[in-house]
């Protein structure tokens, strides 16, 4: 199981893409996992067949723990270690007569919780399997624990987001445990005033997970800037002549914000352990909408790439995101987050703080409004950023001076410059 982050401490299988048994290819999409950063395809690490599965769909399994083997044809997986009898949750075999039989991790922490001696239970194949002991508990009349229905775990999370009742379901898993396809399809259209219950997509849920998480436990403040973007409209201009990829105004912005953050390092920091930590690198991350919710690549060491280059990785990570198909590095390490809605005709916003992060930056759509210029009102276009803040990282001094260097780069953006 993967780490995406120094305090993530277990990963989710979703769904597993290829089955056992299969050949795989070095970089190709073997498993789906969720995290609490985000909903992932994890590729394999090296050619071969997929072997020896321990973790099922809807597992939440530790960080850094085995969930398969990858063999090379021919090879076989080495013998585990026998051990003793006693049943622990950290055992992978267990005793049977004079030889042993392995036991996957699964199978040995569902016979902790019982107390079972897994030396009773005969497994189907090489070794002792969830399913074994799910069986071997149900024909000894042992009950779920907390009493509750037998269903897989993710046949128990749809069932909770569609509020279907398991009891009420016959399942046609292992001891009659409830799989998701014993659950009823979903309704796509209700009754006139009967309303319908929709389920939400992985990415959807850890959205509304963090955002919750962030606007409860982070104390929030706002800065407001309306600011003339003539400049930044002729340096668009400028940098779209002759160049190989299309350059666009978030592009400009993280060009920007970039620079910004190397004079105000402050705000390129964290919140970390109940301590402020100052970031090594300039990661901007990029807070984009996809079919199943809204996820925030991140474009690393943003101040030592050239405008072609930000455009040209900003349109792989949207490529990507748009497929459901990011990498692990597309998603980690962002140190400051960039929020655009003005391409939806959006004038200003005020966003809510990625997790542990200082600071975003909020932009709406750059459109021709009614300035002053000296003591007469002039048609300008103008553009409205909202920096939000966390109080515990930046305060309202610290902010505003970013945001007005922020500003004044927008209005005399540097490249223009002589």
């Amino acid at each position: 199981m993967p780490a995406l982050g120094m305090a993530q401490e277990t990963g989710k299988i979703l769904r597993w893409l290829k089955a056992e048994g299969e050949m795989l290819r070095a970089g190709e999409p073997v498993m789906e996992i969720e995290t609490d950063k985000a909903v992932l395809e994890i590729e394999a690490p090296a050619s071969g067949i997929l072997s020896h599965v321990t973790a099922g769909e809807g597992d939440e399994v530790p960080v850094g723990q085995p969930v398969a083997l990858i063999l090379a044809e021919g090879e076989t997986a080495p013998e585990p270690a026998p051990v003793s009898a006693a049943p622990t949750a950290s055992r992978k075999t267990a005793a049977v007569g004079k030889g042993s039989v392995a036991a996957s991790p699964v199978a040995a922490r569902i016979a902790a919780k019982h107390h079972l001696d897994l030396t009773r239970v005969k497994p189907k194949g090489g070794r002792i399997k969830k399913d074994d002991v799910l069986e071997f508990l149900a024909s000894a009349g042992a009950a779920v624990p907390g009493g509750r229905v037998r269903a897989s775990p993710k046949a128990r999370r749809l069932a909770a987001q569609r509020g279907v009742d398991l009891a009420a379901l016959a399942g046609s898993g292992p001891a009659g445990a409830v799989l998701t396809a014993d659950l009823p399809a979903m309704a796509t259209a209700s009754e006139e005033g009967i309303p319908t219950r929709e389920a939400m997509s992985n990415t959807w849920r850890l959205m509304a997970e963090r955002v919750t998480q962030s606007w409860t436990q982070v104390p929030h403040f706002y800065l407001l800037r309306e600011l003339r973007a003539d400049g930044l409209m002729e340096w668009l201009d400028e940098a779209r002549q002759g160049a190989q990829v299309k350059v666009t105004f978030t592009d400009l912005l993280v060009h920007l914000v970039a620079a910004s953050l190397k004079v105000h390092p402050n705000v390129n920091s964290a919140w970390q352990g109940g301590s402020i930590v100052r970031q090594a690198e300039i990661n901007i991350g990029l807070a984009m909408a996809v079919a199943d919710g809204l996820v925030v690549p991140v474009i690393h060491r943003a101040d030592t790439l050239g405008l072609e280059e930000i455009a040209d990785r900003r349109i792989q990570l949207i490529d990507r995101a748009n497929a459901g198909r990011l990498h692990l590095d597309d998603i980690q390490g962002g140190s400051f987050t960039i929020s655009n809605l003005g391409m939806y005709g959006v004038d200003a916003f005020n966003a809510i703080l990625n997790a542990s992060q200082a600071a975003i930056l909020a932009v709406g759509k750059i459109a021709d409004r009614v300035v002053a210029v000296g003591e007469k009102p002039e048609v300008h276009p103008t553009v409205f950023l909202s920096l939000t803040c966390d109080h515990r990282l930046v305060d309202g001094a610290r902010g505003a001076q970013f945001l007005q260097t922020v500003a004044e780069r927008i209005e005399r953006p540097p490249a223009l410059a002589g």
